[in-house]
């Protein structure tokens, strides 16, 4: 059988990263901005695909404070999704709205093929979770939130996380309380966000007691843990969620810089992914071949 995209479901990917929260291995899920950097995070090694909200808002030219739609993210999640064998946990932000927002929220993703999401309990709009000024919904309007979400989850292993805010705006203590009231209301897993050091983490371990989600984001307010010492403090997910869009852009900057002073490409050429690694990544002669055996498809003498 030839395959275009994934070869694995959307419910075999929501099953395998059920089974890996329960393995006791630590899940690593780099971020994609877009289906090629999934199929680059597969062909790497890693557990899992992530796909960030601050990461789609920047890649298309806007800043994380929730401008982008339900519609935009689940597009853009769909190919991501699709682009790769690995389960892939969108940000959904704040459910885009109340919750019945939420509830068709979770449908829609699970529709696109997501192996999970996760909301969170800023009001909506929100703003990026390393920066001031968050202000967050009352823990009952956060419960009523998940309570939507998992009451319209059609596929139970559709994997719905609370991410919580709380930390920088009532302390590590309040953080705890709502990721509580969180998991009582019927989240699977919660991401705790923006905690100060790893005694916060281990405290948040030792008080919660289903999977819990580490990010692992460049310049933010956190320390950046390793997969050993997160392991050893008994994490069941890490992100990386802007790592690949820094390190792509990164790369772009220099080099348009460095096209314009030269007026060639010729010097960059060795810092370029090149043609033939690039037709390797997206499999390239496989579309032929499918084509080709379209092609010369024949029908039966007799039809």
């Amino acid at each position: 059988m030839t395959y275009l995209y994934a070869r694995t479901s959307a419910t075999a990917k929501r099953a395998a990263l059920r089974a890996g929260l329960k393995s006791g291995e630590l899940l690593r899920l780099p971020g994609a901005f877009n289906p090629l950097t999934a199929r680059i995070v597969q062909q790497t090694g890693f557990e899992g695909v992530y796909v960030s909200g601050g990461a789609l808002s920047a890649a298309a030219g806007l800043p994380d404070i929730g401008l982008t739609t339900l519609t935009e993210v689940a597009g853009w999640a769909a190919d991501i999704a699709a682009s790769t064998d690995l389960p892939a946990l969108v940000d959904a932000d704040t459910g885009f709205g109340e919750p019945l927002n939420a509830a068709r929220t979770v449908q829609r993703l699970e529709d696109a093929g997501l192996a999970g999401c996760h909301l969170e309990d800023q009001v909506n709009p929100k703003r990026c979770g390393h920066l001031d000024g968050k202000t967050l919904v009352t823990p009952q309007d956060m419960a009523r939130r998940l309570r939507g979400a998992v009451a319209a989850r059609r596929d139970p292993d559709f994997l719905i996380m609370a991410r919580t805010d709380a930390r920088a705006v009532e302390g590590l203590d309040g953080a705890i309380a709502r990721a509580k009231a969180y998991v009582d209301a019927g989240a699977d897993a919660i991401f705790p966000e923006a905690l100060a050091d790893a005694a916060e983490f281990a405290a948040f371990r030792a008080a919660v007691d289903v999977p819990l989600l580490a990010n692992m984001t460049e310049f933010g307010k956190g320390p950046n843990l390793g997969v050993d010492q997160l392991r050893d403090l008994g994490y069941n997910l890490v992100i990386y969620p802007v790592t690949t869009l820094r390190l792509a852009m990164g790369a772009v900057e220099a080099g348009l810089r460095r096209l314009a002073a030269d007026g060639t490409a010729a010097g960059l050429l060795d810092t370029m992914m090149t043609r033939s690694r690039l037709y390797e990544v997206i499999d390239y002669d496989q579309y032929g071949r499918f084509d080709g055996d379209v092609a010369a498809f024949t029908l039966p003498s007799d039809a």
